[in-house]
């Protein structure tokens, strides 16, 4: 190698008008939410053990720093060979502050240049890839942005950047604290920037980086020390390979299956302690398990039953047995299943912390029925405690539930089924109201969209369902070319109401109340944008709709025996309209209120 120069830099140093490229055989912008999640909950956490009410801008200079590692890069052109995954996911996050801030009618003078900067007169964005500007610009701009046929890249950039919006705790960092967060962000966030003369040169730093010591991971090292202590050599071979293949069953879809994995189970069965939400408290056993799990283990390792050769051979079988239930739990998250829907639903609107509470009843000693029985049981919880939270406006981001999540994965861990359900009904009575006693004030808005959209996908499957046909659910909530997307009942003309509604924004209300929605087909919804509801009703009632939207008209009534012996039997106000306002909307809201209480109901846990 000709010369490697090595030296700390903060963010603002290392983004402000500085330009970075990726060359095409690097590997796509791979992060997902969980990487997002624990990146926001690492920085944001750190910002607050320093920040206090009432500190001016001016103190964040005395505030600590957070290490984020190395980033390799070759020549004179800035050519990323290490870090393009953390240095995008910070510029996303960048954009994402940067629009927050805007949208306050405020500023920050360094924000902009670290997300984009001009030169010769040309303005381009600091990491500069061509196809992905057109997403990045349309992020910036705070615009919609079709992923349809876009690369993976692309698609998991704006995925991350959307997941930023809603993951990041703004319960924690108020507006007020927002420039001081960015503050922080920009001057105390710090990297080893590694350069290297040469692209030949930075890839011999990657590899011997990556292949010499400091490669081993927390998994490498936890089979490390949990080996070692076996004293049988035959038994210790054995456990290794078991160790091996359920390592490489874990990554087969996510290169970090077995960390995520480790992580839960740990939670789910051994960690008693979790840190405060409060600025300056410690980690505990949770936080800490979040990242160097092995030295946990090993610090732990009596509290956690590990006194002799027998217990950790025990302790590698539980790992074989819980990874197991682990990979149940997965698959049952990406695959529909009846015998796991529960799961499945609750993977649609990214409840990421769901395999720690579905590990947590679970028993070393239990068999196959048991643990699938518990899980569904759990399950049906979190997707109580999901449309609870939403319907109240209520986040569900990892930050403000994690508390929740790990008291409850306390109080459920290792029971059996009958306490299982005495537990969770416990809680499910403690929820702060029932979904269907706020439908009244349930509106569409950027934060409840996606939750209404799968409310509206599960009632119009369970119609469909209890009427003799196949639930259309999975495919109401797929991802597409031509997605169902949310149906306005009413068309945007407040002139065409404006009898019948206060002013423009007693309008809007109604026009967005969950009453007046429903699901349609993309290209369906654009081709009805502006018309009135008698002509809306034709395809509502054709086979462009469902079960649900037919029920606005007469065709759902006529030579339906299912429907309405369905409608009969739990006393559902269904009816037919000629025209639809606001009456209407109170009547479809009254409907669904007892469809809220026929699909969302703690009958499971009734022992």
């Amino acid at each position: 190698m000709k010369e490697i120069k090595g030296s700390p830099k903060n963010l603002r140093e290392l983004l402000q008008n500085k330009k970075y490229s990726i060359h095409y055989y690097q590997r796509e912008y791979m992060w997902q939410r969980k990487h997002i999640e624990e990146l926001i909950d690492d920085l944001t956490s750190e910002f607050l053990d320093f920040y206090s009410e009432g500190d001016s801008r001016q103190m964040v200079k005395d505030y600590g720093a957070y290490f984020m590692g190395s980033i390799v890069l070759a020549g004179n052109e800035k050519s990323i060979i290490d870090g393009q995954q953390r240095f995008t996911s910070l510029t996303l996050l960048l954009m994402y502050l940067n629009n927050k801030i805007k949208a306050n009618g405020d500023s920050h003078a360094s924000i902009e240049p670290m997300i984009y900067s001009e030169q010769f007169g040309e303005k381009s964005f600091n990491i500069d890839v061509d196809e992905r500007a057109e997403c990045m610009n349309a992020i910036f701009n705070s615009q919609p942005f079709d992923t349809t046929d876009a690369g993976e890249s692309v698609k998991n950039l704006y995925g991350r950047y959307n997941d930023i919006a809603y993951i990041f705790p703004h319960e924690q960092i108020k507006d007020n604290m927002l420039l001081h967060f960015c503050d922080w962000l920009s001057e105390k966030v710090y990297f080893i920037e590694i350069v290297a003369t040469t692209e030949q040169d930075a890839h011999k730093i990657f590899v011997t980086m990556n292949d010499r010591g400091l490669s081993l991971t927390s998994t490498e090292m936890l089979k490390g020390y949990l080996l070692s202590e076996i004293k049988n050599d035959v038994k210790r071979e054995k456990l290794n390979n078991i160790w091996k293949d359920k390592i490489l069953n874990l990554k087969k879809d996510d290169d970090a299956g077995d960390e995520t994995f480790i992580k839960a189970w740990l939670r789910s069965q051994y960690a008693k302690t979790i840190r405060e939400g409060r600025a300056g408290a410690i980690n505990k056993d949770f936080d800490i398990i979040g990242g160097s799990f092995h030295k946990w283990v090993r610090d732990e390792r009596y509290n956690i039953g590990l006194n002799n050769s027998e217990d950790y051979e025990l302790f590698i079988k539980k790992f074989e047995k819980y990874a197991d239930v682990y990979m149940k739990i997965r698959d049952a998250e990406n695959n529909f299943a009846e015998e796991t829907k529960y799961i499945y639903y609750n993977a649609r609107v990214n409840f990421t912390l769901q395999p720690q509470l579905l590990l947590a009843p679970i028993c070393y000693e239990d068999d196959w029925d048991t643990i699938i029985e518990k899980m569904n049981l759990v399950a049906r919880f979190i997707d109580l405690y999901i449309i609870s939270r939403f319907t109240n406006y209520k986040t569900l981001n990892y930050s403000t539930i994690k508390n929740f999540v790990f008291n409850i994965t306390k109080d459920i861990r290792g029971r059996s089924i009958e306490e299982l359900k005495e537990k969770l009904n416990a809680h499910y009575i403690n929820f702060e109201s029932k979904p269907e006693d706020v439908l009244y004030d349930l509106r569409l808005n950027s934060f409840t969209k996606k939750y209404i959209k799968n409310m509206l996908a599960r009632i119009t499957g369970f119609i469909e369902e209890e009427t003799g046909v196949a639930s259309n659910y999975c495919n109401y909530i797929a991802y597409t070319k031509n997605p169902f997307e949310i149906e306005h009942i009413i068309s945007d003309h407040f002139e065409w109401f404006i009898d019948e509604f206060n002013d423009q924004n007693d309008f809007n209300q109604w026009r967005n109340s969950v009453g007046a929605l429903l699901l349609l087909h993309k290209s369906i919804n654009a081709s009805l944008n502006d018309k009135k509801f008698d002509y809306k009703l034709e395809t509502y009632c054709s086979n462009e709709g469902n079960i649900y939207s037919e029920s606005l008209g007469q065709k759902a009534y006529k030579n339906n025996p299912q429907f309405m012996k369905f409608v009969e039997e739990n006393n559902l106000p269904f009816r037919p309209y000629v025209a639809f306002g606001k009456r209407e909307i109170k009547e479809r809201i009254e409907l669904l209120k007892k469809l809220v209480q026929l699909v969302w109901n703690n009958d499971m846990f009734i022992v």
